[in-house]
């Protein structure tokens, strides 16, 4: 396997390529595709004297100018659509509709970013005081760590950079160690959005690439105001008290155990459309993907019997061959973690249909989704396991489905498959689900950058994209203007000297 036919188109040299200490492996096929050169933990206290210095210089740079950056940006990522969709492909394993979807994203993010250039505003507060105005302002926050896992190599930093860029901050971006191609080949896009740019400051946006050190360097540094990491619940638990300590702000997008409610008025075909894709696309690597299916009992034994036959017609191989649907597992330990899960599953009384490892495509970790049918909700299946198993569990009464639904520690995304308006608005009700993103009558996998992404409990907290979430990126002044000749005080305040 080689990447020599997007090097030129993403200016990319062998030298970035070969020679390095970082082995990065396909999961295509399992083979080296490169060896890069990882950031020396040493460099870290120069990328971030020159995140700083570039801050300083930002900052003071109007928005609307900031948003001509990320236009700029959004014009490369348009040119370069199919090469940089083919890397993440590459690297990541996704389908080719399915790259190309993620660097669509991008250009998405970067036009919803070039709008709000032009519209951070604060508000005009009344004042008790005669003579008096007072209002909120808002200004660039500091550097901003975007720390991004494989499943969407590239997505997740426009989410953050676009809007931390417009807001005028710099960004210092550590990617997954099992995805730095992706990550070096957007920073050559984003270097062409530079040049067209004429005057950023050095530093603007930094890569660094490496381990945990370089991750523990951003997320312990003082000069680091906001920390956005995308990860496991294991590394929001290590990242999100170290930023805390020091008084730091994080948006943590961790976990998600995400759940399909199906009513007995539901569309069922359309259901069944739903159901397949949230749960095996991306080979079930997505946050969002679909976990556990609560399902009326009246409908369970119908729908598992037609999910196990479109399970068992799914294309699974080479995720850039035509018609190819489901591609291989990152690598070999998450066909292990896979594997380990359906055994506990089955322990747990589980009925597994699927999940055999497909033979017959060399080096990489391909497996057949899996659907299992369990007695109730058990400790495997409030777990989350980053691959294409479904849970299926049959309910009664829709309270106790909405409280299966909610009894995970995750709650990230959700949807209900209803006819019934009363059943819909229960579901979206704040006795419905306590998720961060709760859908009617559609899965609950994919989302678009118009609405606020993240979750509650173990998800973290944190939103990206969304109406307001340019003020994560921000701090807020509040500001008092005295234009009387008088010098009141709030509260009738009296101090007369």
């Amino acid at each position: 396997m080689t990447i020599e036919p997007v090097l030129t188109a993403l200016d990319l040299t062998s030298d970035q390529l070969s020679g390095g200490d970082l082995s990065v492996t396909s999961p295509i096929d399992g083979r080296e595709i490169a060896q890069v050169h990882q950031t020396p933990a040493s460099e870290m206290g120069a990328v971030l004297d020159r995140a700083e210095a570039a801050f300083h210089a930002w900052r003071t740079v109007p928005a609307p100018r900031r948003g001509e950056l990320v236009r700029l940006l959004g014009e490369e990522l348009r040119a370069a659509k199919d090469e940089l969709g083919a890397v993440v492909t590459l690297e990541a394993g996704k389908i080719t509709s399915e790259g190309l979807g993620e660097v669509q994203e991008m250009i998405d993010i970067c036009d919803f970013a070039v709008g709000l250039s032009r519209q951070l505003y604060g508000l005009t507060i009344a004042s008790e005081r005669p003579g008096h105005r007072m209002m909120e302002t808002w200004h660039p926050l500091g550097p901003t760590a975007v720390i991004t896992a494989f499943n969407f190599p590239v997505a997740v930093w426009s989410w953050n950079a676009a809007l931390a860029l417009v807001c005028g901050n710099p960004v210092i971006w550590k990617p997954s160690e099992k995805s730095p191609l992706t990550a070096m080949a957007t920073m050559a896009i984003f270097n062409r959005a530079l040049a067209r740019f004429g005057d950023a400051p050095e530093g603007l946006a930094q890569l660094v690439i490496g381990g945990a050190d370089l991750g523990d360097a951003l997320v312990s540094s003082p000069r680091v105001p906001l920390v956005s990491a995308t990860g496991s619940t294991r590394m929001g638990r290590i990242v999100g008290p170290k930023v805390a300590e020091r008084f730091g702000r994080s948006i943590l997008e961790l976990g998600g155990n995400n759940a399909m409610i199906v009513a007995p008025s539901a569309d069922l075909d359309m259901a069944l459309r739903a159901i397949v894709f949230s749960a095996v696309g991306t080979a079930g690597q997505r946050c969002t993907s679909l976990r556990r299916l609560i399902v009326h009992e009246s409908l369970r034994e119908g729908l598992v019997a037609n999910l196990a036959r479109a399970y068992a017609s799914l294309p699974i191989g080479d995720p850039r061959a035509e018609g190819t649907l489901v591609g291989p597992l990152i690598d070999k330990e998450a066909l292990a973690r896979m594997q380990a899960a359906l055994e506990q599953a089955r322990a747990e009384g589980g009925t597994v249909h699927g999940g055999e490892v497909v033979e017959g495509v060399a080096g990489g970790a391909y497996v057949r989704p899996a659907i299992v049918e369990m007695p109730a909700q058990s400790d495997i299946v409030r777990a989350e396991t980053f691959a294409p198993i479904l849970y299926v569990i049959s309910y009664d009464r829709l309270d106790q489905a909405i409280a299966l639904q909610n009894g995970v520690p995750q709650g990230l995304s959700s949807c209900i498959f209803t006819r019934d308006l009363r059943e819909a608005e229960t579901f979206l009700s704040a006795a419905g689900s306590d998720c961060g993103i709760s859908n009617v009558n559609i899965g609950p996998s994919g989302a678009e950058i118009g609405g606020a992404f993240g979750g509650e409990k173990e998800t973290g907290g944190g939103r990206e994209s969304g109406s307001d979430a340019w003020k994560a990126y921000m701090r807020r002044a509040t500001n008092t203007i005295n234009y009387s000749d008088a010098l009141p005080l709030a509260q009738g305040v009296r101090f007369d000297i």
